[in-house]
């Protein structure tokens, strides 16, 4: 073994890691407090402390809700069937027809899976975490026989992973140190064991944790290499398990990164100066309204009436002097007051940038075919380049990830979805914008042969010009009509 593959010499590489995420903590701190109160934690507080009360204006958290949910209804919604399986470009005519039965089998059989684990829950808090910190964290693990799913999804707080970038740019190896009890220790590695001394102390008190340190790094000859280290123990730290996956159970992904950054940017980040200045004026408004309401009051001190003992109450009798004025209230030198005019203004440039504005709902009840596209657009326009990180960083190496667990399961055929025989096709709202602005230049061109007569439509193949379009709408391929299959088609062993 490596000397950096011990145990000693994986805690200290952890520690190196953890140092260098530190300098981020203050920022995320920040962003949480005021986006996402109590959603992580980077500075252990004691027992029943008390936080997010200094928080005052509403914006940013209902804007990141916004934004999140957004998210959710445009890449991943839940029950809809946001992706699909198609013959990739290698296989032919034949191969193709062979192909969609069992392709499509692939694809409902994914969707079940998901629709009956807890994804739909899991993503939308990882995306919480990727609208406000930069950086979500999704866990995919695989469930014990007998469940409803064989899949499991857990969204990781960004303070409690640490992370490495490759060289090829990818966050591909994974730091986690979690205290865990003996028995989730045993229900998320059933195949590891603990050493005897503490699996006789969590005999004897079942509620002590010990923490568990786990990394997940590329192998050198494919894969991922998984290790766990026991960080606790007279003995010291000691190797738990040390194994290999052909994915990683880990996917991280990020809204924005900046060269040479490894953690990724988030849109709360750039409006977080606003989004401090709009807490601030809503604090000094309120407390403006306290001295509106209660008022500014002086008096004489005339020997009959204490200001000290006054009580400004409904009902008070308040003894005054014969002759003297008594408690007088001190007017203010003007009432031009420019707070509201400064909190529109922020709560609009929040608004805009965590993209409340441009993604919401639409108030009108009727939109025409051509708001609906320019609305399309402005969204593949807005979304272009986190769209295509995530697609990258999540929703590639998700499938992936859940195609492994059903192919070890037996539950489906035993293909790659490598891109020359099977293609992974999205299907969310946001990949169909983007294949119908490239369908839309297609059907324009038909068109334009249609009106130039016979002759220019017969240079077009309109069936297979039929076929590109249903593959670009997202059409079921069991819909579209193939020619015959082959008899030695190169696909005979699959079937639906």
């Amino acid at each position: 073994m490596d000397g950096h593959d011990t145990p000693e010499g994986l805690l200290a590489r952890f520690v190196k890691l953890r140092e260098a995420r530190d300098r981020w903590a203050p920022l995320w701190r920040d962003c949480y407090d005021h986006a996402l109160p109590l959603r992580a934690d980077f500075s252990p507080s004691p027992p029943g402390a008390r936080r997010g009360e200094m928080l005052y204006d509403g914006t940013a958290p209902d804007a990141v809700d916004r934004l999140a949910a957004s998210l959710l209804a445009e890449l991943t919604p839940p029950w809809s069937g946001w992706v699909g399986f198609v013959a990739g470009p290698d296989l032919g005519p034949e191969d193709r027809a062979a192909a969609a039965p069992a392709l499509e089998r692939m694809t409902e059989i994914l969707a079940g899976h998901l629709d009956r684990s807890n994804f739909a829950v899991e993503i939308h808090q990882a995306y919480l975490d990727l609208v406000v910190g930069g950086t979500g964290s999704l866990l995919v693990e695989e469930t014990a026989s007998g469940e409803r799913s064989a899949l499991r999804f857990s969204a990781i707080p960004l303070s409690e992973i640490v992370l490495e970038e490759g060289p090829e740019g990818r966050l591909d190896s994974s730091w986690r140190r979690t205290p865990m009890t003996a028995a989730a220790f045993a229900r998320r590695f059933p195949a590891a064991t603990l050493p005897p001394g503490l699996a006789a102390e969590a005999m004897r008190d079942p509620d002590a944790r010990f923490p568990v340190l786990e990394t997940v790094r590329p192998a050198p000859g494919g894969g991922y290499r998984r290790t766990l280290v026991l960080d606790a123990g007279t003995e010291g730290p000691a190797m738990l398990e040390d194994g290999w996956a052909a994915t990683s159970p880990y996917l991280h992904f990020r809204w924005l990164k900046a060269p040479g950054e490894i953690y990724g940017r988030s849109p709360v980040m750039k409006a977080l100066p606003d989004i401090r200045t709009a807490n601030k004026v809503v604090e000094l408004v309120l407390k403006n309204a306290t001295i509106a309401v209660t008022g500014i009051w002086q008096a004489d001190d005339d020997g009959v009436l204490n200001p000290a003992t006054v009580a400004l109450k409904p009902g008070t009798i308040i003894p005054k002097a014969v002759g003297s004025a008594g408690l007088t209230p001190l007017k203010p030198p003007g009432q031009f007051d420019v707070s509201q005019l400064v909190l529109e203004d922020l709560r609009a440039r929040i608004r805009h940038a965590l993209l409340a504005d441009q993604l919401a709902q639409v108030d009108a009840p009727r939109m025409t075919a051509t708001e609906v596209l320019e609305r399309a657009e402005a969204m593949t326009r807005l979304l272009g380049a986190t769209y295509g990180r995530l697609q990258a960083e999540l929703l590639t190496p998700l499938v992936h990830r859940c195609l492994s667990i059903l192919r070890r399961r037996g539950e489906i055929p035993d293909l790659a979805a490598d891109g020359r025989t099977v293609e992974i096709q999205f299907r969310s709202p946001l990949a169909q914008a983007q294949a119908q602005r490239d369908a839309r230049s297609t059907l324009l061109w038909v068109e334009a042969l249609a009106a130039l007569g016979p002759e220019a439509t017969a240079v077009a193949d309109m069936a297979e010009a039929a076929r590109w379009l249903g593959r670009r709408f997202g059409v079921p391929p069991k819909l579209v009509r193939e020619t015959p299959p082959a008899a030695d088609s190169i696909l005979p062993s699959i079937q639906p």
